[in-house]
């Protein structure tokens, strides 16, 4: 299937710059997948949605302020955008201006913090080497950095100012290591959390740190040539085992993202059962790929031909998620990481 089969018209100021005020305030589009209809409700209407006896996925990563600018030697601004860490210190990062980097250059930034171009790589990405005289490197860069917005977000925030710092986390969000937020979580409070498990409905929580990968385009027009980066996630012993006997009693297990998706599809690739630990999700969704894991999706509207929006169409079939995006945009739906949601069911 080519990817320009997942292109639809999206008038820019549709594109939400800035969260609501209430989290809980969103949209939700309602996808019946076995009625091939799509219904207007609200974002808190999901506790009478979801049945007793689901189990309700969240993905508990933490974003961290990957953005750090900071100036070379001769005082040129840089900004660094970190994406990996590869060993202890040592960063894959995209800088930019990246012609600015020769190997071996220095760029400064606050609190005694520096880092070394140790490479710079055909791919585009700058190597680098962080090392500081005082404290954690980890700990400076929570304080001196900035949130990871996404590229379509286009307005500025200081350090002192980021007030994303805290509207682009979830509420649930416990572990350190995303540079992008599992953005269907971000609707969620937490009285909305303990309303849906005194619902009859279990709540489990993975661990997926969102990477680089769910900002990049897909540079293929047939999809059976693209692939998604990998990502690493965990399952705990705990969460294992409520997914399993929710798998063994046939009872729904709803995804909260397409992030917390790919872990639990890639974790049943090769397996009969859940499995507890620290694996690496290297799974693409395409057509034609069949669902083991999950039985019902939340997720927010995505880019035109981005692999999330082929994702989404492959669970809720193409034609269907499809005319649902023509109808949101034509309802004036707000789109992408603050925007509204959908149910996929």
């Amino acid at each position: 299937m080519l990817i320009s089969e997942f292109d639809f018209s999206l008038p820019p100021e549709l594109i939400a710059q800035s969260p609501l005020a209430n989290r809980e305030a969103s949209r939700l589009l309602v996808v019946d997948r076995e009625a091939d209809t799509f219904t207007d409700r609200s974002f808190v209407d999901l506790v009478e949605l979801l049945r007793a006896g689901d189990v309700l996925v969240l993905n508990n990563t933490r974003v961290f302020p990957a953005r750090l600018v900071g100036r070379t030697e001769t005082g040129a601004k840089v900004e660094i955008f970190l994406i990996e860490e590869l060993e202890s210190g040592f960063w894959k990062t995209l800088a930019r201006p990246g012609r600015r980097l020769s190997e071996g250059k220095i760029v400064n930034f606050a609190h005694g913090l520096r880092a070394t171009i140790a490479e710079k790589t055909a791919e585009g990405n700058v190597l680098v080497v962080f090392k500081n005289d005082t404290g954690d490197i980890d700990d400076i860069i929570d304080q001196i950095g900035l949130t990871p917005l996404p590229p379509y977000i286009k307005r500025e925030d200081t350090a002192a100012s980021d007030s994303d710092r805290e509207r682009y986390q979830t509420v649930f969000a416990k572990s350190r290591g995303a540079v992008a937020a599992p953005t269907a979580g971000l609707h969620f409070t937490e009285p909305l959390i303990q309303s849906i498990k005194e619902s009859g409905i279990a709540v489990a929580e993975i661990t997926l740190h969102v990477g680089y990968g769910t900002f990049e385009p897909v540079r293929v027009s047939d999809l059976a040539d693209h692939k998604v980066s990998p990502e690493r996630y965990e399952i705990d012993v705990e969460a294992a085992a409520v997914l399993n006997e929710a798998r063994s009693e046939r009872r729904r297990i709803v995804a909260v993202g397409t992030t917390t998706t790919r872990a639990l599809e890639s974790n049943l690739a090769n397996s009969s059962k859940f499995t507890h630990g620290r694996h690496v999700a290297e799974l693409t969704i395409t057509p034609g790929y069949n669902f083991h894991a999950v039985g019902a999706l939340l997720t927010n509207f995505h880019l035109p031909k981005s692999s999330l929006l082929v994702l989404a169409s492959t669970f809720g079939g193409r034609e269907l998620i499809m005319s649902a995006y023509r109808h949101a945009v034509a309802e004036r739906y707000r789109f992408y990481s603050y925007g509204d949601c959908m149910l996929i069911q």
